[in-house]
């Protein structure tokens, strides 16, 4: 038992080395400034890597903090201070779009949907909070796929089902979306999940500029789109929210 635990104390504190500086560092580094041996921090380091919490440069050989690790750090704030910030800024989208709001966190291979606002008039709703959305279908998922590296690989790891005739599934033609996602900063869904329906999402960055969620408005096609193309006041807006989520978040301007 006590081998165990100085095992995780030493992957412990090689995480905390990792994260302290800002370049990457190599296995005889590793080793020097923690004292161990090089097969001892070498054998940490393979563990740590097959889990995803520290990634090693082809190139160079050298290791740094793995996608893991910031996914599984940022868990808090996904679940609360994310929707704390948040519920402002949703209920004003709410209210400008006359639209339903979900707010969206990357878990396991879909969207979680962590807070949603209904669409302001007297409708029969129903609410959403705890379910599941697909990645490559959904605004909210492209644009998770789009900005964050864990949710890119979970895409294309996933099956990528057809819910429509619309729905893109094939790897070359969905990478193709999330540059688009990427270079104008949002994401559509236009009949690709649901028959009828539309969706507009954007993304939301903490303080150290890491993408933690995605927030966007849902509703019907007509309403949401004009002349065959969505309604460029609606992208605006939901825009705006994500920034200013984000800027609540200390991610400054964007």
């Amino acid at each position: 038992m006590a081998r165990n635990i100085q095992s995780l104390e030493r992957a412990a504190a090689m995480l905390r080395l990792l994260a302290g500086g800002e370049r990457r560092l190599g296995l005889s580094d590793i080793a020097s400034s923690l004292g161990l041996a090089k097969g001892t921090a070498h054998g940490i380091l393979r563990t740590l890597q097959h889990e995803g919490f520290v990634e090693q440069d082809d190139a160079s050989g050298r290791y740094q903090l793995g996608a893991e690790l910031l996914r599984l750090g940022t868990t808090y704030l996904d679940v609360h201070e994310l929707r704390a910030r948040a519920l402002v800024w949703t209920d004003d989208l709410a209210r400008s779009s006359g639209e339903s709001v979900h707010l969206g966190v990357l878990h396991q291979q879909g969207v979680l949907i962590v807070h949603h606002v209904f669409r302001p008039d007297d409708s029969r709703q129903v609410l959403e909070i705890g379910a599941m959305q697909p990645l490559h279908s959904t605004a909210l998922g492209k644009v998770l796929s789009a900005y964050d590296p864990v949710a890119h690989s979970e895409a294309l790891e996933s099956d990528r089902k057809s819910f429509t005739d619309r729905t893109v599934c094939d790897l070359d033609d969905f990478e193709h979306v999330l540059d688009i996602t990427r270079a104008r900063g949002y994401a559509a869904d236009v009949e690709e999940t649901w028959e009828g329906v539309a969706s507009i999402a954007a993304p939301i960055h903490d303080r150290r500029r890491m993408p933690v969620g995605a927030v966007g408005v849902t509703g019907a096609v007509e309403r949401l789109g004009r002349d065959g193309e969505l309604r460029p006041e609606l992208i605006a807006a939901v825009r705006d929210c994500a920034r200013a989520v984000s800027r609540d978040l200390g991610a400054g301007r964007f």
